[in-house]
């Protein structure tokens, strides 16, 4: 077979010694729960010289876009991946050619000895010479579109001649839909045991459908000539089907409640600029309206939680997310972990650093993961409130409307009065399978409590 055919070419290629040497490059952990990237592009092309500490090659993790640097100076030589292909941490993803000293002394990273020409060794230059030819003459399958395919999957495709068409129409239940080694295996373990055209074994063994972004409309939509027609970014397509998804799993409810936040306002007012002297940070509401919705959970935990089948799970730690706009129109969502063991000087800094790094694309992957309750300032914009989508697999997000000044009534002991007041409305989106409406109603409530019974001479 192809596949083993080559694992013997390289296998005979290392045992070969020379005063050069193979540095394998490894995709880095990024995390404690990120597991594998998906190739978005390559910075390097083979030949080309690279430095220590350079980027080799874009990688992406659901919304994250990082760079792997190389760890030694050297000359890439291949490149284990394409673009779009996914890639497990630690699986090496570039070999660079690199002296022996060097590559040694790399710490313990893994070298592999390569010999100076193919022509002093015969039995290796015959093996790669099949090995080429068999490349040429083979039809590899690739991921395209919004399908993905592992290198493994793809090797079993390779093996057992499955098609490009009968692997992008097989279904898969991996994550976002990803064809895994049982999902490939049950079908040709299918295949074998009815051998039927490719279409109509896959019609068996497809689910119940789900609508995608790829499915063509039931009304087609034509474009004139004058249309633009621009295709979606990568991230693009990842927050339509998380959107898509969230929508077809929750059943969303909302609640809105309006907020009297003068005293913050004031307050804000009075100490921000003696705050920025001493911290060098700007005090914003995000961290106030932040630290609110922390009490809130920790006052009802059961909006702290996920759903998994039947069963609920409820979280430990209160781990914020804050959605955040990028230049380019898409979302991200950091996430503040452990938000209600921190201080507001804490909590201010936490938002800065996070919302800073989101906008130059410098956030790390673990850092948009574990979020165990999400909110989102749809008043960045003008919006007084909005009905926003639960983001999966939490239960609840929390939208903050624009901070308004409007005439209101004012009770006093002395009667009522009507005065000016910086108000703004909260729209509470919650996952009625498992929140109802009084668990809703009563967070978002304690939300505007702590709001309004803010003190006025507060220290910080």
């Amino acid at each position: 077979m192809l596949f083993s055919l080559i694992l013997r070419a390289e296998n005979q290629k290392q045992h070969a010694h020379n005063s050069m040497a193979k540095f394998e490059l490894k995709l880095p952990k990024m995390g404690e729960s990120v597991a594998e990237a998906t190739s978005t592009n390559w910075l390097k092309n083979v030949g080309d010289t690279i430095e220590a500490d350079e980027a080799v090659l874009e990688i992406a993790t659901d919304k994250v876009d990082s760079e792997v640097p190389s760890e030694v100076d050297g000359v890439l030589i291949e490149q284990l991946f394409n673009a779009d292909d996914v890639v497990q941490v630690g699986q090496t993803i570039a070999i660079i050619e690199t002296s022996a000293k060097t590559a040694a002394a790399s710490n313990g990273a893994a070298t592999v000895s390569t010999p100076e020409t193919e022509e002093q060794n015969p039995q290796v230059q015959e093996v790669q010479k099949t090995v080429e030819t068999a490349k040429a003459t083979a039809n590899p399958v690739v991921s395209n579109g919004d399908r993905f395919y592992s290198p493994l999957v793809k090797n079993i495709a390779k093996e057992e001649g499955i098609s490009q068409e009968e692997l992008d129409a097989l279904p898969g239940t991996g994550k976002d839909g990803r064809v895994t080694k049982n999902d490939i295996l049950a079908y040709i373990e299918n295949r074998k045991a009815q051998p039927e055209t490719p279409s109509a074994t896959i019609q068996k063994q497809e689910p119940e459908s789900k609508p995608s972004l790829t499915q063509k409309p039931k009304t087609p939509v034509v474009a004139s000539g004058e249309d633009e027609i621009i295709e979606m970014t990568r991230m693009g397509k990842l927050i339509a089907h998380h959107m898509v998804e969230s929508v077809q799993t929750s059943a969303h409810v909302q609640s809105f409640i309006e907020a009297d936040v003068t005293k913050i306002w004031n307050w804000r007012k009075k100490v921000k600029d003696n705050f920025y002297k001493r911290e060098g940070e700007n005090l914003t509401f995000t961290p106030i309206f932040m630290e609110a919705v922390a009490k809130a959970l920790r006052d009802f935990p059961m909006m702290n939680i996920s759903v998994q089948g039947d069963t609920i799970i409820k979280k430990k730690n209160i781990n914020l997310g804050m959605a955040a706009a990028l230049a380019d129109g898409n979302l991200i969502v950091p996430v503040i972990k452990n938000a209600d063991q921190l201080n507001l000087v804490g909590m201010t800094k936490q938002v800065n650093d996070l919302a800073n790094r989101a906008r130059l694309n410098q956030l790390k992957p673990d850092e948009i993961q574990g979020g165990t309750y999400t909110v989102t300032n749809v008043g960045t914009f003008g919006s007084i409130m909005g009905t926003p989508i639960i983001n999966q697999p939490q239960v609840g997000i929390l939208a903050l409307g624009a901070i308004r000044k409007v005439p209101a009534v004012i009770e006093t002991p002395e009667g009522d009065f009507i005065g000016i007041r910086y108000k703004m409305f909260m729209s509470h989106s919650y996952d009625h399978r498992v929140v109802n409406g009084a668990l809703g109603g009563q967070f978002v409530k304690a939300v505007k409590d702590y709001l309004e019974a803010w003190d006025s001479n507060r220290e910080i």
